[in-house]
């Protein structure tokens, strides 16, 4: 069944008439005739009652027209939706973590002076629930530590972020240049909810252990790092941050890197496995270009952390 023999039928039956119907399309009456009777042999019923003088529905004719009616408007809508996207300005729907952390705003920034035509919605949420919006295709690229890649995304390092810890400013270890990381055992640590932020808890929970103390859990939680730093001024607690989100904290706190061991939070962007969209490949290479000249895969001078606390590229790509 072809499209022009819908519409043939279609107008035929508005006009009631061969020569009237193939007028309106174009076409000689001869061709008109040919593509409905073409379509009656397929269907298998006879939509048309013709005589010398007259054409009439049959009752399988005026069933037909109905659904014949509604299948042209569907189409006509999606080829005017078809229109009006490419018409649109290109978007591209990013994942981040939390406003607060400065990789992925300068990712996005370097994007936008290089493709300006470009329209990015910023959507946040925790890394589990960005691999969700990636499979189904609310997201077009993530963020965030790729320690449990779900099937169907693909990740690709782009920072090794230093670990410290956010203090107010008249906390015992604001006078030190680096904490060490056994000293937080005296200390209550705010963690994010475990099913928005599972992979950083385990970081930092797995980080104490290794210095051998299993931390203290501060009981409340919170919706953003912003507001954990309002937790962290009333010295009800102290919290664990890499250093991207400094440029974000509240006046009255410190930043401090952890030591004894250091430890490097691993940034990966993550986006739907097969070829990148062009928009994709446009992050991929600003995130590369970034990392390149901010020396996001170097860590300045920091030596490498063991394999429990650190990945590698190699490690998140298998």
């Amino acid at each position: 069944m072809e499209i022009r023999q819908l519409r043939y039928f279609v107008v035929l039956a508005e006009e009631l008439h061969f020569g009237r119907a193939a007028a309106r399309e174009h076409i000689v009456q001869s061709a008109m005739s040919q593509q409905i009777q073409r379509l009656e042999r397929e269907l298998g019923v006879r939509l048309l009652n013709r005589t010398t003088h007259h054409v009439e529905l049959t009752p399988a004719g005026a069933a037909f027209l109905v659904e014949a009616r509604q299948i042209l408007d569907h189409l006509g809508r999606a080829a005017h939706a078809a229109r009006n996207a490419a018409a649109a300005p290109p978007t591209l729907r990013v994942g981040i973590i939390d406003a607060g952390y400065d990789s992925m705003p300068q990712i996005l920034r370097e994007v936008q002076r290089r493709h300006p035509e470009l329209t990015i919605h910023q959507v946040e949420a925790g890394t589990p629930e960005q691999y969700r919006q990636l499979a189904d295709g609310r997201l077009d690229v993530g963020i965030g530590r790729a320690s449990q890649v779900p099937a169907g995304v693909v990740s690709e390092l782009i920072r090794l972020d230093p670990l410290g810890v956010l203090i107010p400013d008249e906390h015992r270890f604001a006078g030190l240049a680096a904490v060490p990381v056994r000293d937080l055992a005296g200390e209550s640590l705010l963690m994010g909810e475990d099913t928005e932020t599972p992979e950083f808890n385990q970081f930092v929970v797995e980080l104490c252990r290794e210095a051998g103390f299993r931390p203290t859990i501060y009981e409340g939680t919170v919706e953003s790092t912003r507001a954990a730093a309002d937790l962290v001024l009333q010295h009800r607690c102290v919290l664990c941050v890499p250093s991207s989100f400094r440029t974000s904290t509240r006046p009255g706190t410190t930043w401090r890197p952890l030591t004894e061991p250091a430890a490097t939070y691993p940034w990966s962007l993550l986006w739907r496995s097969g070829e990148p969209t062009a928009h994709v490949a446009a992050v991929l290479d600003a995130a590369r270009r970034l990392a390149d000249h901010l020396g996001w895969l170097t860590v300045g001078g920091s030596h490498p952390d063991p394999p429990s606390r650190q990945e590698t590229a190699e490690d998140q790509a298998r």
